[in-house]
Parts: C-alpha cells; sequence; structure tokens
C-alpha cells in the first residue's frame, strides 16, 4: 500500500482537516491545526506530505522519526501541530487496513467508557450558574470555566474576590457531587496565583490549569508546593523534551493536544513519561470531532487517563459544530458525563465528506483575539 495523494480543509469554526489517501482506496483523517494559524500549518502538512506520497502509511513511526527530526530546524507548534494531524491520519488508515480501533493497535483498552467534561460560561454569577446547571441536566458530572478575564500582573483585592465568587456561586448551586475545574488560561502571573490559590482550596477544584504561562512551566514547583489544589498544565507544550522539564514539579495533570503535540505517536510517549511522575493525564482538546476521536483512542489505553476534554457546548461557534462534520453523530453521545469506547475502524468516526468539503468552500480565517489592558498594553488572552 502506498500513499498517493492528500487535501487539507479549512473549516469553521476554526479548525483544519487532513484526508490522506492511499492506492487501496483506505483513507485517513486528522486534524493539523493551530488555532489562528491554520494557513501556517496548511504549509507545513504540505511540506512534510513531499516527503510521505509514495511512502508506505502502515511504517507510523519510521515516519514520525523522519519528519520529525529530518529537518535541520524542528519542533515548534505550527510543525509539530501538522506532524499531529498527518501521525492521526496514518494511524485511521493503519486501523482501517487491520479493520480495528487505533486503541487495539495500542495495546487493547484498559477501560469501556472514558469521563469527559464540558465548559460553561456566563457574564455573570447568575448566568453561569443558569449555564452549568443546564449542563449538568445533560447528565454532566465536570465541568470548566475561564476564571476570570484579562488581568493585570497584581489584581486588586476586588478582582481576586470576583474570581473567587464565581466558584463559590458554582460550589453553592451546584453541590459537591460536580467537579469544577478553573482555567487560568496563562492570564495570572506567579505572585498572583500565589495570591488567589489559598482563597480557592476550600472550594476544591478538580484542577487549576495553566496558572503560569507555558514560559514559565519549568519554575512550576513554586505554585505546586504553595498548594493543596491539584495543578495541571501542558497544552502549550509540544513534544515529550517540553514535558520533561514540567513532569517533576510536582503537577498532577498533563494536558497535551494530540493536534498540537506530535499527534498520537507522542502523546502516547507523553502519557507513559507522566504515569512515571504519578501524573495524570487529561488532553486539552477544545477542537474538532477528528481530535476528538484520536484523543480516545489514547484514553482508551491509556492506564493514567483522567478526563477529556471535548467542545461540544463551548463558546465559539454556537458549541455544537463538533458533531456537523460526522455521519453519524451518535458515536460522541454522552451519558452520565462518559462517552462509550469507540469500536469503529481506525479513529471510530466516519467523517461526512460533503459536509468538509462545503464548509472548505468558505474557508474561516479566525484569528485569537487580541486583549488590552484598561491602560492600553496588551493582555495575555
Amino acid at each position: 500500500m502506498k500513499i498517493v495523494g492528500y487535501e487539507t480543509f479549512l473549516v469553521a469554526p476554526r479548525w483544519q482537516f487532513l484526508r490522506i489517501d492511499t492506492d487501496e482506496g483506505i483513507s485517513g483523517w486528522g486534524e493539523p491545526i493551530v488555532e489562528g494559524r491554520a494557513e501556517a500549518v496548511q504549509g507545513a502538512v504540505g511540506a512534510l506530505m513531499e516527503y510521505l506520497v509514495g511512502a508506505d502509511p502502515l511504517r507510523i513511526e519510521e515516519h514520525w522519526q523522519v519528519m520529525a527530526k529530518g529537518g535541520f530546524y524542528r519542533g515548534g507548534p505550527v510543525l509539530s501541530s501538522a506532524l499531529a494531524g498527518i501521525d492521526q491520519a496514518l494511524w485511521d488508515i493503519k486501523g482501517r487496513f487491520h479493520e480495528v480501533p487505533v486503541h487495539e493497535l495500542l495495546g487493547g483498552p484498559v477501560r469501556e467508557r472514558a469521563r469527559v467534561y464540558t465548559w460553561v460560561h456566563g457574564r455573570d454569577n447568575a448566568q453561569l450558574v443558569d449555564d452549568a446547571q443546564t449542563k449538568v441536566a445533560k447528565g454532566f458530572t465536570a465541568l470548566k470555566l475561564n476564571l476570570s478575564e484579562a488581568l493585570p500582573p497584581i489584581p486588586s483585592a476586588a478582582q481576586l474576590r470576583a474570581s473567587v465568587s464565581r466558584v463559590e456561586a458554582l460550589r453553592a448551586a451546584l453541590g459537591d457531587e460536580v467537579d469544577i475545574a478553573l482555567d487560568f488560561h496563562g492570564r495570572f502571573s506567579t505572585a498572583a496565583t500565589r495570591q488567589i490559590l489559598p482563597l480557592l482550596e476550600p472550594l476544591l477544584p478538580m484542577f487549576v490549569e495553566e496558572p503560569v504561562l507555558p514560559e514559565f512551566a519549568r519554575d512550576l514547583r513554586r505554585i505546586t508546593e504553595s498548594t493543596s489544589i491539584p495543578i495541571a498544565t501542558g497544552e502549550r507544550l509540544f513534544s515529550r523534551w517540553d514535558f520533561r522539564d514540567v513532569l517533576p514539579t510536582g503537577i498532577a495533570v498533563a494536558q497535551p493536544d494530540i493536534s498540537h503535540a506530535g499527534g498520537i505517536s507522542e502523546v502516547r510517549r507523553i502519557a507513559a513519561m507522566a504515569e512515571a511522575y504519578d501524573v495524570s493525564v487529561a488532553p486539552h482538546c477544545p477542537l474538532g470531532p477528528i481530535t476528538l476521536a484520536a484523543s480516545l483512542q489514547l484514553d482508551f489505553a491509556t492506564p493514567n487517563f483522567l478526563i477529556q476534554e471535548q467542545s461540544l457546548g463551548i463558546e465559539y461557534g454556537g458549541g455544537n459544530a463538533l458533531l456537523d462534520y460526522l455521519v453519524d453523530p451518535r458515536v460522541f453521545a454522552f451519558t452520565d458525563g462518559h462517552v462509550q469506547r469507540l469500536t469503529g475502524p481506525g479513529l471510530g468516526i466516519e467523517v461526512n465528506e460533503e459536509a468538509v468539503r462545503a464548509a472548505a468552500a468558505d474557508p474561516h480565517r479566525w484569528r485569537s483575539p487580541v486583549l488590552r489592558h484598561d491602560d492600553g498594553s496588551f493582555a495575555e488572552w
């Protein structure tokens, strides 16, 4: 079997899909994307596919090594994300060739269902609670929210208390049976994080995500040793070498993104590294159905898996785009806060190519928003 061609598709709301074709009629799908930099990743996919066209798609590890290391300049979000989408598509082809889901090729399942969480939103606490209660009524047992909008390096007492009040409102409304995860989104400085974590401890968050920017990740020990709250990070780390500096800092949860950190092949290795540090894995995934399917394939075969992010109900794109590109969206039926093990071949989903092509006819040009502080200076999104 040989690879004979490929296509990329920029589709709403802010995603990019990749289809790789073979001479035996088996095609595989991947999702290579850096949100806000889709066109750059599209170019990188084209450069990497020059190597792959004409090659045997089943030699995934060989191809991964060459694509990751064959250039003098390597790594970074664009190249790692291009590689990630290609890797997903190759695993999809291999699973379809052998007529088994990818997790069977990774050693077989260690669980029959995977826990998922959803996002909650609200301009004020009342809206936040209303959205949370709606999501819990749909069966979700874990929720995540952005704790704050843009913050100065040293927030005021009012800003800190307003952030804490969001969690207090949720805990009062939902009780202790629903897990609440908090995304700091890199908006808090190290000093601000150390200020607010003690105020949040009585509310028992499931975890606090990205409490500092990734460029300060190697200093996370200062955070983890100052709090009892589990600390999570990793969505902006792109390889096992990036995680090598972070895992010994005392984090509780690693969050590699399977569309950014080298695909199924590399995130599998990151998860194994994390297990050696007693760190759980909760793959980052505010993306499309292909990324979610690839993440779930890994989740079902990973002993230290904790919970899976997914974009159904997320604020951008109306929150339902996850299902729009599937032939059968029932594969992502969430029951009691879980999704059942995918049993179809490859990634376990069937992409609706007609819907993809229709969406790609009007390609998105999504860009990350640029936030400003009150004084006009740049603020972290």
